[in-house]
């Protein structure tokens, strides 16, 4: 007989505006913990239109690259059809609204630098939430 469990969460949080950077990855920690689920996965979904999450180093220094990055990429005062905030949905279908990682021994497996960012790509400060589906043995 199979021990395989589905253990599902959600977090609220509030941002700071545009480009406000959460780091999630105590919180995805302390989800899996608590869970119960040794091995498997746990997947992490921000259910909005203008938030989105990246896997990468919360480091002061690089987080201020990525605000440059989607500044040029996606200019906050370009030339749009939408009102006021274009820019924040078009940033968001670059970039997921998801990230799936390992759980291995109860331990998520973040890479050596690597952290579970929300990243806020509208122009408020909102409060928003994620949901956080830990899945396996």
């Amino acid at each position: 007989m199979s021990n395989f469990r589905v253990s599902s969460t959600s977090y609220s949080f509030s941002t700071k505006g545009e480009i406000d950077f959460v780091d999630l990855s105590d919180k995805v920690q302390e989800v899996v913990s608590k869970s119960g689920i040794k091995n498997g996965l746990v997947h992490v979904f921000a259910p909005h239109a203008t938030g989105i999450l990246i896997l990468t180093e919360y480091e002061h220094r690089l987080l201020n690259d990525i605000k440059v990055f989607l500044e040029k990429i996606l200019p906050t005062h370009g030339a749009y059809g939408h009102p006021s905030n274009a820019h924040s949905h078009l940033r968001s279908m670059l970039l997921p609204p998801d990230k799936t990682m390992p759980v291995v021994d109860g331990r998520v497996e973040f890479g050596t630098w690597q952290s579970l960012i929300f990243v806020e790509t509208d122009v408020y400060p909102r409060r928003r939430t994620v949901t956080m589906q830990v899945m396996g043995t």
